[in-house]
């Protein structure tokens, strides 16, 4: 067992306090809770625990401070709160991650979720932090192997890009994901769970990441039964531990899922703060809170490292212009787009590769490669715009030669799309030249 780090015990011993500041229940409106007695003490994004006349303690955040009021979100239903009721106010510590944080699962406040005792990183950081000097930063850096044949070619992810991820719920979105944590080029993973049901943090934790991916990766988890707060706070936490580690030099992949319910615990928010809703249901909040998280990743300074990140959006019936996905895809390098009807044939990764798009090309190619890129999409989408047509019956085989090649080719690239290829971006490429190559082999009998 190696020693702790001295900086890191003084600073779990410096985060401990003897005090304890008590305030009084005086109203509650609109599932907000008002309290007296703290204001003087109380922060924004403090913690408080109501102590109720019967039952256990109401946890809940510091909303709003007013004169000599301040407002507490509850984290649960206001049952059995009553006028002066104790309130204990229980400032947050700093939140401070480390590299030690590597293979772990915390809650957006940096408490071990895995049941083993974590001790506090040596410096305390901003969850708000800004993002590097736009001037400063570098500009997008090498392709990265992902385990997958579709993004290792068609869809390149470089170090510093950041990419959309939009599906339906059951298209596979958190199986991709996975698989980028596991397989994808990173020194180190940051995984946000961002309202996730209970069962599935396990099971990602467990099934889906393993041991060696989450070797290498840490996870920060809220739950859908916790409160709006606690959800939008853990993409925060999620980024700043991310930001810790590129400022020590760390390629770091960051994989948020899912930046919808980051949006929705933000308007359950600002709903009960008072703000109208303006975007479908959203307050125009939304916009910059969306927009300044995406932009605290990308390639860092000179002496950082970069944070390449993976932002999944749930897009109900494909509606890709819904306030969140239209967002986003505005902001970000790239957007990969799963389709329900691929998933229901059996292909997975379910990408839509028509839909989908790198803004890494052609940079992050070589011309040949580009090259490779540019028949085979037009290959996807000859047979797409046909399909129709051929599954009834009525194409007739010499009419179109690019049409006449699609289909030929078109079961070998389908399956290439959903092929795992740990083996690297130069095997994939390798692979697809074979199979491309065959579309113009002539038809078979």
């Amino acid at each position: 067992m190696t020693a702790p780090d001295p900086l890191a015990l003084k600073a779990e011993f410096d985060s401990l306090s003897l005090v304890r500041h008590v305030g009084r229940v005086t109203g509650v409106a609109g599932g907000v809770i008002q309290i007296q007695g703290l204001a003087r003490q109380a922060q924004i994004g403090d913690r408080v625990e109501l102590k109720r006349n019967f039952g256990p303690s109401l946890g809940g955040e510091v909303l709003q401070v007013e004169g000599s009021t301040i407002n507490m979100l509850p984290d649960s239903a206001p049952e059995g709160v009553s006028l002066g009721n104790r309130v204990v106010l229980h400032p947050i510590p700093g939140f401070a991650p480390g590299r030690h944080w590597l293979g772990r699962v915390v809650d957006p406040f940096g408490r071990p979720l895995d049941g083993r005792p974590l001790m506090r990183g040596s410096k305390a950081r901003d969850l708000m932090r800004a993002p590097p000097p736009a001037v400063q930063r570098k500009p997008l850096g090498q392709r990265m192997a992902t385990g997958l044949a579709a993004l290792n070619t068609l869809l390149p992810i470089v170090r510093g890009q950041r990419v959309g991820l939009f599906a339906g719920s059951g298209v596979g979105k958190s199986s991709l994901l996975a698989t980028l944590a596991k397989s994808m080029q990173a020194d180190a993973v940051v995984v946000a769970l961002i309202g996730e049901r209970g069962r599935e943090v396990n099971e990602f934790v467990a099934k889906a990441l393993g041991p060696e991916g989450l070797a290498r990766s840490v996870i920060v988890a809220a739950t859908s039964d916790q409160s709006a707060l606690v959800r939008r706070r853990c993409a925060w936490a999620a980024m700043t531990v991310a930001e810790s580690l590129r400022d020590e030099g760390l390629n770091v992949l960051y994989l948020a899922d899912s930046i919808t319910r980051f949006a929705e615990a933000h308007r359950e928010i600002s709903a009960a703060m008072g703000e109208a809703p303006a975007l479908r249901g959203y307050p125009p909040s939304v916009t910059p809170l969306i927009t300044g998280l995406c932009e605290r990743a990308g390639p860092g300074t000179e002496k950082q490292g970069d944070i390449t990140g993976v932002f999944s959006v749930l897009v109900a019936g494909s509606d890709m212009d819904e306030p969140v996905a239209d967002i986003l895809r505005g902001v970000l390098d790239g957007h990969i787009v799963l389709n329900r009807e691929i998933a229901e044939r059996g292909r997975f990764p379910a990408i839509d590769i028509s839909r989908s798009v790198s803004r890494s090309l052609p940079d992050a190619a070589t011309p040949e490669q580009n090259a490779l890129i540019g028949e085979a999409r037009r290959l996807i989408g000859a047979y797409e715009q046909s399909e129709v047509m051929i599954k009834a019956g009525l194409y007739s085989e010499g009419a179109d030669p690019l049409l006449d090649q699609a289909v030929r080719v078109w079961p070998e690239l389908d399956a290439f799309l959903a092929r795992l290829d740990p083996q690297g971006i130069e095997h994939s490429f390798s692979r697809l030249q074979l199979v491309l190559r065959r579309s113009k082999s002539g038809p078979r009998h």
